[in-house]
């Protein structure tokens, strides 16, 4: 298969606020959210990160979506380094995470075209695609209401339609049935496999297994920011489950401390 992204020993420390250092229950002013991580996807596939809250996926994202700089390390995608040529990157990715606000006091249709106009998609395609993303979502029933009248899954599927309106060819999703409900998650995860059989390349982070295991072509198992276990399921499972597995994993990776 042709490779489209390719990281290499990228990291990220952050320093820690006296408040964090509570939080994380630890006296060390620094953490390393991710450590010298290493991966490759390729064109057409579906690359899940698997791994707890606090291993480091979404800082692993936020890097190679070009919201933050990696410390060390670099990534390229489709040719373009999220070091030297961070734009070129955000031009081909479409990156959604469950943070992702919208203001309340615009509308679907606006928020549509104004998106569009950021990414200098054409008039006439944006008008072609907002009517087939917005039937496909169900959102062009609630095309003029503001979102802050609009349900929480609404909203979730307008941020999934408004990061896609440049149809990129790499989607980035962080977490991307967090807070769900059932009906919803099921568009999402049904479109995300659209999108691959379309050639799409999507690259998510997630811990739930189930999700792996009907999504994911390949799979990368993180831990402590590091990147324990990488290939196809079959793979990297060995004949278990992916959740026997991971916790296989994650007991010789952390042995007595837990």
């Amino acid at each position: 298969m042709e490779e489209i992204l390719r990281v290499e020993g990228i990291s990220k420390t952050f320093t820690l606020s006296k408040k964090q250092q509570q939080i994380e229950r630890t006296t060390q002013r620094k953490k390393v959210a991710v450590d010298n991580l290493s991966f490759t996807a390729n064109r057409g596939e579906i690359f899940g990160l698997l791994g707890p809250n606090g291993a480091g996926k979404t800082t692993t994202l936020r890097m190679l979506s070009t919201l933050i700089k990696a410390d060390t390390g670099d990534a390229v995608l489709d040719g373009c380094s999220i070091n030297s040529d961070p734009e070129g990157v955000r031009s081909k990715i479409g990156f959604l995470t469950s943070e992702l606000k919208l203001e309340d006091f615009f509308t679907p249709n606006y928020l549509f075209d104004f998106f569009s106009r950021l990414h200098q998609v054409p008039d006439d395609i944006v008008k072609t695609r907002k009517e087939q993303m917005f039937a496909r979502f169900g959102i062009d029933k609630f095309a003029e209401v503001k979102v802050k009248n609009l349900s929480t899954g609404m909203k979730q599927k307008l941020s999934l339609v408004i990061s896609l309106v440049h149809d990129p060819e790499v989607i980035i999703f962080d977490e991307p049935t967090n807070g769900l409900d059932v009906l919803t998650a099921r568009t999402v995860t049904d479109y995300l496999q659209e999108l691959r059989d379309q050639g799409k390349t999507i690259i998510l982070s997630t811990h739930i297994f189930s999700l792996v295991e009907r999504l994911c072509d390949r799979v990368g198992i993180i831990i402590d920011g590091r990147m324990i276990s990488c290939g196809t399921l079959e793979e990297v499972c060995n004949g278990l489950s992916i959740e026997d597995r991971f916790f296989e994993i994650f007991k010789e990776v952390k042995g007595d401390e837990q």
